[in-house]
């Protein structure tokens, strides 16, 4: 049997506020921290499901910067077997929206200065979100 595979979307948001810059993390319903993503739609591109699940789970509206990373992993699905998932990661600006956690699906969102960010990343984050991260928090100026 072929795996099934599920393409998801998402990304690292980031804003400049008072001369600062910070960086959005959410905790998911594991009590994990990590970066807004979801399953691509039928009739979307993978920047518009990044796009649109950032702005679901945050409520945040987003300019895509540029890709930072794909990861892919399998995992079992109860009904489907084997599920090849990929997931595209962005750089994202924050250009507008209010902050909410879409409570159905994660439990929190907030912002982070980027030393905070990683410091959550390490202590609390999946470890496949860890060259994401990295690579996001280069792009804008800060050595993890």
């Amino acid at each position: 049997m072929v795996p099934m595979k599920e393409i998801s979307g998402g990304g690292v948001v980031f804003r400049e506020k008072d001369g600062r810059t910070e960086v959005q993390l959410i905790q998911d319903r594991f009590g994990k921290m990590t970066i807004p993503k979801g399953k691509m739609e039928p009739g979307e591109t993978i920047e518009e499901t990044a796009l649109r699940e950032i702005n679901e789970e945050t409520g945040i509206t987003g300019r895509i910067v540029e890709p930072l990373e794909r990861i892919t992993y399998d995992y079992e699905h109860k009904e489907y077997g084997t599920v090849h998932k990929e997931v595209h990661y962005y750089l994202v600006e924050a250009v507008g929206g209010d902050l909410q956690a879409q409570i159905e699906e994660i439990n929190g969102v907030e912002w982070f200065s980027p030393e905070e960010a990683w410091e959550k990343q390490v202590q609390a984050g999946y470890d496949n979100n860890d060259g994401v991260l990295r690579k996001a928090l280069d792009k804008i100026g800060f050595r993890a």
